[in-house]
């Protein structure tokens, strides 16, 4: 455990601590003071203080105190210098030093490099506190070690100090400070101890405990002129130290989260997702499950109900800034590009030459019914719809359109026509814009999904369009069982860094996603690789593809719901467990027993909660 405490101010006269006053509501039933040692109820413990601090030091270069494996408390004290004070302590040093360094050379001795090298930094540091880059801080670092017995605790003390003096600090023992030193270290914010020494802003930033070794902050950290967006993904599962992780400093900001059913991958990505809401970064959402609906509902985002009553997406919908794109390309052109794969999605089978110069034809016919032609000033007209492009088929004398016409049928005139047939009625706009696919049938799941994905890229290319952004693909495998929808899911993984956009694609199935090579290179694409509880039947091709060591295959195969193995490259990897606030998963959780509980009174379905059967993971039946 980890305390980092500003310390308040005290008056020169408050210098006594009421330890029996502090300790008497919240403290053990007993407490024995030694020289070196306190016994606390039913252990022992003994507070080590630091002393000495190496010269140079690197972030997170606390990390091995905080790995301990034992039972070690640690607490840093914090008190801010005024500047006008650090400036004229800085000005005293100075001038000791320089006295010092001229009265060695007027007698004639050889340079001190020691002198030489203080006198310098003490220059360096007091030129940032005059320009305001920086400020100085009194920092106190001490540490409580737990025992059950006198002889565990001598070990434990052993292996403290042995740590620390590997790191260059130098530690002593709080001989007949024994109460002080326990009572500093807990979280009362109090300093009995006062053992200070003068840090600046950069080395008290290299003192940050919550920064992992196995994840550290890239050099492309808050690239773009944007403000970091680490948020705490979860626990480190060996020392319990927060683990903080930002996709938006990686190369690439798209992520790739594997699992089995049940495992709790949709719960983490909810998790990040609103705590990236937080940071400003906006995000849309595929949701075949409606899992993120409550979420949505939460923090006041916008639901579009693919397949409740009137609830529709136009698939020939022109961009809204109706002219040439980012890339400088033919809104037009790109728009009957799409229209190919969607319609090869929707038909559910691929299609050969014929038909693909069939389907082009009676698009473009179609589009010029409606008015709209390569001239961008027709692009912002009212554009065709399913039926427009039956109909063209329908009047084409040639076999194969007629078959093409009657394979759209479905779509048009038959059940699933108020899914796809018709102008837009929903808003694609927002912070927070969930597509909520769980009432659509399962045979029209994946051209939905399809559809909604390119809402969500038009509203990513758009023109004006600032700040980052998220695109959640949950339950991908849905997309990527299909070679055109993968195909889309590649190129958009390709090309979302351009509109700093991330892609978060979350599935269970690993065969779809790694036995096909454009699933391969939506893996490749992804920075920021996150894997949970694995089927032993899945492990090898998994352990293959991500290169895992026989630990980590055998973590990920025992990994309970919410412990996961986070990889970002070879050599960076940490295994967490996911935590939320109380908070959070109320608003996240998805488990049927706790929405039971905590039902809105007029939440009337009488259907409630659900867990699908054929994922494990919750949903919400609305």
């Amino acid at each position: 455990m980890i305390q980092l405490l500003k310390t308040r101010r005290r008056a020169a006269t408050d210098t006594l601590v009421p330890a029996e006053e502090l300790l008497e509501a919240v403290g053990p039933e007993a407490v024995e003071v030694h020289a070196r040692t306190l016994a606390i109820g039913g252990h022992l413990a003994s507070t080590l203080v630091v002393t000495g601090y190496p010269a140079e030091v690197t972030p997170g270069w606390l990390a091995p105190l905080l790995n301990f494996p034992g039972h070690l408390d640690i607490a840093v004290h914090i008190d801010p210098v005024p500047n006008p004070v650090a400036a004229a302590g800085l000005k005293k040093q100075r001038a000791r030093l320089e006295s010092g360094r001229r009265g060695g050379l007027d007698k004639g001795h050889l340079d001190d490099p020691d002198v030489e090298a203080a006198a310098a930094d003490a220059a360096e540091l007091a030129y940032r506190i005059a320009r305001g880059e920086g400020r100085l801080f009194q920092v106190g670092l001490y540490m409580t070690v737990h025992a059950s017995d006198e002889d565990t605790l001598a070990e434990q003390v052993a292996a403290v100090r042995a740590v620390a003096e590997s790191l260059l600090m130098t530690v002593a023992p709080t001989t007949y400070r024994a109460l002080p030193g326990w009572l500093t270290t807990l979280p009362l914010g109090i300093d009995t101890l006062k053992v200070r020494r003068t840090f600046d802003t950069a080395a008290l930033a290299a003192c940050f405990p919550f920064t992992s070794p196995d994840l550290p902050a890239t050099d492309a950290e808050g690239a773009g002129g944007g403000a970091s967006s680490r948020v705490l993904y979860g626990l480190n599962a060996v020392s319990g130290a927060p683990v903080l992780w930002d996709r938006f400093g990686c190369d690439n900001y798209n992520s790739i989260t594997l699992a089995r059913s049940g495992a709790g991958k949709s719960y983490l990505a909810k998790l990040e997702l609103l705590r990236l809401l937080f940071t400003g970064v906006t995000a849309c959402v595929i949701d075949p499950e409606d899992e993120y609906v409550r979420l949505a509902e939460t923090v006041g985002g916008h639901i579009v109900a693919l397949g409740a009553d009137q609830v529709r997406l136009n698939p020939f919908d022109l961009p809204p800034h109706g002219g040439r794109d980012r890339a400088g390309d033919d809104v037009l052109t790109r728009r009957v590009l799409f229209l190919h794969t969607f319609l090869s999605v929707l038909i559910g089978s691929p299609l050969d030459g014929t038909d693909k110069a069939i389907l082009d034809r009676a698009i473009l016919a179609a589009y010029r019914r409606a008015g709209i032609t390569a001239d961008a000033r027709t692009w912002t007209r009212t554009p065709p719809v399913l039926a427009d492009l039956a109909a063209v088929l329908a009047e084409d004398d040639s076999q194969a359109s007629a078959e093409l016409a009657e394979r759209l049928a479905p779509y048009v005139t038959g059940s699933h026509a108020p899914v796809f047939n018709g102008p837009s009625t929903a808003s694609t706009s927002g912070h927070l814009v969930v597509f909520a696919l769980r009432q659509l049938p399962e045979e029209v799941k994946a051209p939905a999904m399809l559809l909604a994905l390119d809402a969500v890229w038009r509203q990513v290319t758009a023109h004006g369009r600032q700040g980052k952004h998220l695109v959640v693909v949950d339950e991908a495998w849905l997309l990527m069982r299909d070679t055109a929808g993968a195909r889309f899911l590649f190129r958009m993984a390709k090309a979302a860094r351009k509109h700093w956009t991330g892609l978060a694609v979350v599935t269970q199935d690993a065969d779809d996603v790694l036995a096909s090579p454009l699933g391969r290179a939506v893996v490749a694409n992804a920075a920021t690789q996150i894997l949970l509880r694995q089927a032993p039947q899945a492990i090898d091709t998994i352990s293959e593809s991500f290169r895992l060591s026989h630990g980590e295959r055998e973590f990920l195969l025992s990994a309970t719901r919410g412990e996961a193995l986070l990889l970002a490259g070879e050599r960076h990897k940490v295994a967490l467990i996911s935590v939320a606030a109380p908070g959070e998963h109320e608003i996240i959780t998805t488990d049927p027993g706790e929405l039971a509980a905590q039902r809105l009174p007029d939440d009337t379905d009488p259907d409630g909660p659900y867990i699908d059967e054929a994922d494990g993971d919750e949903g919400w039946d609305r």
